[in-house]
């Protein structure tokens, strides 16, 4: 494509160079530039492209648009306000509109993306249409399946894979849409089909700072849709936002347990093998069964039956998907193990995901709940003291370890949780090392007790300063029980 014709009707500041030049690629990143490639120069939390623009420039980028000054007479400069809102237009300029073509379905919130994502995928197939999936754990595109960097890729990255799906003659795309991608524009060019709220609680707050700002723009997502937004309306941020989007222009459909809302769940059932509940609708009631227990199941399970149900898919499939969804990777995941007690390895970095993970299994449990945990680094730290008052509260004993310190020593973030657990009457034992405190938690397990791994979930590394560290901790555990303990 002709560079003019990229950056047609964009507000620029300066050009110097020729527009009249033919682009066969667009990078942000300096390590996937080839030649006749437009460089977009966009900053990150560690580093900015402006740093590599003699590496891109040797390597065969034609044109580079960046905002900063630059002198350079080799390639062709473009300088504009704001590269980060650049981006998305001419990302999907380039691939040609690729959301117009597909029904794209935007799942945001705090906790219980992930899951409804996949339920959702999983009800869509079952009626039969292909579907992609973009979200925290993976890539789903065809037979294409491939780990995911973060929850919402940046907003080229995003307009590839859409373009891919195209190519792959996927009808639904499910894109989980992180606050960061909102507030960062990656889904600026979003044509989004639905959009969905699962909740808001305490996370981010490093960055948002206030509740208030985090609600603000998650609410985003619900004005770039164009056929139906999907909001549970028991959480009072929800309700808000369900309450500010009344006038968007598409239809708006409600759900809940408590609040009577379009979408409920009646006659809830909840044990150690799942949730049952009846379906209730505008248009008819069925019975849902899922093997993913807790209560917060069957808020995955609302959000998803809405999208369905906002899309007329018939209620076979909606039961049929959400039936044959056993489990998602790191969440309530149990450990098939050997053992006469259970270990489960659960996502939960948040206080309120923390608390319906140890909530679900307070329900079935027979034994003691051991609970490993600790909190990310380089990251809200408001949430820490709650995070520990909370699995106090819930667990028969805690091992306090790290999670992804990256940057900040771990036993700083140790001590922040522990004003927390330390108010509580829960005994407790901090062990930095994450493999040693699993070691100690399985040692203390007893038959019938629960070990729940929280944090880490899905992820098989741990990121300590700017290195990034293999650690599995299904292989650990593994390894652990071959070592005897």
């Amino acid at each position: 494509m002709k560079l003019y014709k990229l950056i047609e009707g964009i507000e620029v500041l300066s050009i110097t160079g020729s527009l009249d030049i033919n682009i066969e690629k667009i990078a942000y990143d300096s390590r996937s530039v080839s030649n006749n490639c437009l460089f977009v120069s966009i900053s990150g939390n560690t580093t900015s492209g402006y740093y590599f623009i003699e590496e891109v420039i040797s390597k065969g980028v034609v044109a580079i648009i960046i905002d900063k000054d630059v002198k350079i007479d080799s390639v062709t400069v473009i300088k504009v306000a704001n590269t980060r809102s650049i981006l998305p237009i001419i990302s999907s300029r380039f691939y040609n509109y690729p959301t117009d073509m597909l029904k794209l379905i935007g799942i945001t919130g705090t906790n219980g993306k992930t899951t409804t994502a996949y339920l959702t995928k999983s009800i869509l197939e079952c009626w039969g249409k292909k579907t992609g999936l973009i979200g925290t754990i993976n890539i789903e595109i065809g037979d294409k399946i491939v780990k995911s960097l973060r929850t919402t890729p940046e907003s080229l990255d995003l307009h590839i894979l859409f373009k891919e799906m195209i190519n792959e003659r996927i009808e639904y795309g499910v894109l989980e849409v992180s606050s960061h991608a909102l507030e960062f524009k990656r889904v600026a060019l979003c044509n989004f089909h639905i959009g969905a709220f699962t909740n808001l609680s305490q996370d981010h707050l490093d960055f948002h700072i206030t509740m208030e700002n985090y609600r603000k723009v998650k609410e985003k997502l619900f004005h770039m849709t164009r056929h139906a937004n999907i909001i549970n309306i028991d959480d009072k941020e929800g309700k808000l936002i369900s309450e500010n989007i009344k006038d968007v222009g598409v239809s708006l459909l409600t759900f809940g347990i408590k609040e009577k809302a379009d979408i409920r769940a009646r006659d809830i059932s909840l044990n150690n093998n799942g949730v049952k509940f009846k379906l209730v609708t505008p248009k008819y009631t069925i019975p849902i069964n899922s093997s993913i227990p807790g209560k917060f199941s069957v808020y995955n399970c609302l959000t998803a039956a809405a999208i369905a149900y906002a899309e007329d898919i018939p209620e076979d499939a909606i039961c049929k998907g959400i039936e044959s969804q056993a489990f998602v990777p790191g969440r309530l995941e149990i450990l098939d193990l050997n053992t006469p007690y259970k270990v489960i390895i659960d996502y939960a970095h948040t206080p309120a995901g923390l608390e319906n993970i140890l909530t679900t299994v307070r329900h079935f449990i027979k034994g003691r709940l051991i609970t490993v945990f600790g909190c990310g680094g380089d990251r809200d730290k408001i949430k820490r003291p709650a995070m520990g008052s909370i699995a106090g509260i819930y667990s028969d004993y805690c091992v306090l370890t790290s999670d992804n310190p990256r940057t900040e020593n771990p036993f700083s973030i140790m001590k922040e949780i522990e004003i927390g657990l330390a108010k509580t009457n829960c005994p407790y034992l901090c062990i930095e090392n994450r493999k040693e405190a699993i070691r100690h938690a399985m040692r203390l397990a007893k038959p019938n007790d629960i070990v729940i791994l929280a944090g880490k979930g899905h992820e098989t590394y741990q990121v300590l300063n700017d290195k990034i560290i293999d650690f599995d901790e299904r292989r650990i555990v593994r390894e652990l029980l071959r070592e005897g303990t």
